[in-house]
């Protein structure tokens, strides 16, 4: 059982940053491949990164390959996505999650978290 909890959206300019937080619960955190989603209203939600548990392989939708960076320290059960030249289209509620397969859609994802808040200004 892994347990997800995000942090750090809030409120940014278009061209700004913001370094969003996935802290996870369970000993088996280290063997799950962690992927950040999001939705945005009336979408659905789309993959944003994915890092492979076991070499830390990043993997990104293009439409943010450049300029996000997902990270991962196992040795404090968290993972990152680091968001620069922010713009109004990045506006959703992201999500972190975990799963034991390699994968982009949602479905293969195993657990999640609650979501956390970006909005961007233009």
């Amino acid at each position: 059982q892994v347990q997800l909890v995000e942090s750090g959206g809030g409120l940014v300019q278009a061209g700004g940053s913001l370094r969003l937080s996935c802290a996870a619960s369970g000993r088996t955190f280290s063997t799950y491949n962690m992927g950040w989603f999001r939705q945005a209203p009336g979408k659905e939600r789309e993959f944003v990164a994915a890092i492979r548990w076991s070499d830390g392989t990043p993997y990104y939708a293009d439409s943010v390959k450049g300029r996000f960076t997902i990270s991962r320290d196992n040795a404090k059960n968290t993972v990152y996505l680091q968001m620069n030249s922010l713009n109004p289209e990045d506006t959703a509620i992201y999500y972190c999650a975990a799963s034991k397969r390699w994968a982009v859609t949602p479905s293969a994802y195993d657990y999640w978290g609650q979501g956390t808040q970006v909005t961007v200004s233009s």
